[in-house]
């Protein structure tokens, strides 16, 4: 939905991208506070969150060790140091937006995985799943960023109604809530969700699949120029700053007469050696 040329990039030609400090942070956190729910509840306090920090960092590193490109050349570990204070006063925000010693969560950093009767299969992680004895279900996601705009919070939330909509079609249940903690200006936003919400986002997921399914297949991904073109890494590629993308390395067709305008097809299809999924991020 952001820029179908990026989608291209990303999942078809697999171009590598440069780890981030912004993302690796988050990485970071999510750790963390995944990792703190293992205590019990009297010991999930901010000096032992804090504490992880360091060693969640060094799991992180043996996993990826391409993360240490992240600071390279920082002989006196100045800018690691900066970083590792900045994660930990996103943790430690935290602690003001939520009492871990009050909660029990159901699930963390769980991988959901549904299929929908067209055959489109949903795949996505979620943070933390919280259900009240009376079994209602909330849905948590955590942001280290600051929380948008009103006119750009359409994006987050889709995210968490796809959430919404895997859990519906797994367990035939609508979750109550949907929350979204931002850890980088201390805000949490909510909303509940109705059925015909989550219809909307399953016919939405449809379309989108069709739209993908279609330009699969014609080789024709288009870019979709935003302000966020500026912290791209593939901009050496994009046609938007005067770049050529790598040859297509599927087999394309020709559009087809019974395909309308806006490049859908019906229905959706599987073909060989072609997964039909979408994953929520």
């Amino acid at each position: 939905m952001q820029c179908p040329l990026l989608y291209r990039f990303r999942v078809i030609d697999k171009l590598p991208q440069k780890p981030s400090e912004a993302a690796t942070r988050g990485t970071l956190v999510h750790a963390v506070l995944e990792r703190l729910f293992d205590a019990p509840a009297a010991d999930r306090t901010a000096p032992r969150a804090r504490a992880l920090i360091p060693g969640q960092w060094d799991r992180l590193l043996k996993a990826k060790p391409e993360l240490t490109e992240l600071f390279a050349g920082d002989a006196e570990g100045e800018r690691l140091t900066r970083w590792l204070g900045e994660a930990e006063r996103l943790v430690e925000r935290w602690f003001s937006l939520e009492d871990p010693t009050r909660l029990e969560p159901a699930e963390r950093e769980l991988f959901v995985e549904a299929e929908l009767e067209s055959g489109l299969r949903l795949r996505g992680v979620i943070d933390r799943i919280d259900v009240a004895p009376t079994g209602d279900v909330r849905i948590v996601d955590y942001k280290t960023g600051k929380a948008p705009r009103p006119e750009y919070a359409e994006g987050p939330l889709f995210q968490m109604k796809f959430y919404a909509l895997v859990i519906w079609r797994l367990k035939g249940i609508v979750p109550r809530r949907l929350q979204l903690v931002y850890l980088g200006s201390g805000d949490v936003l909510t909303y509940d969700p109705m059925m015909a919400d989550l219809e909307r986002v399953e016919r939405k997921l449809l379309a989108l699949w069709e739209a993908i399914a279609l330009a699969t297949e014609t080789g024709d991904w288009r870019p979709r120029p935003t302000k966020l073109c500026g912290w791209c890494d593939h901009q050496a590629v994009c046609p938007e700053f005067g770049g050529t993308p790598p040859v297509y390395p599927l087999a394309v067709r020709p559009a087809e007469s019974g395909e309308d305008d806006q490049g859908r097809m019906s229905p959706v299809r599987a073909e060989a050696g072609r997964p039909v999924a979408l994953e929520g991020r």
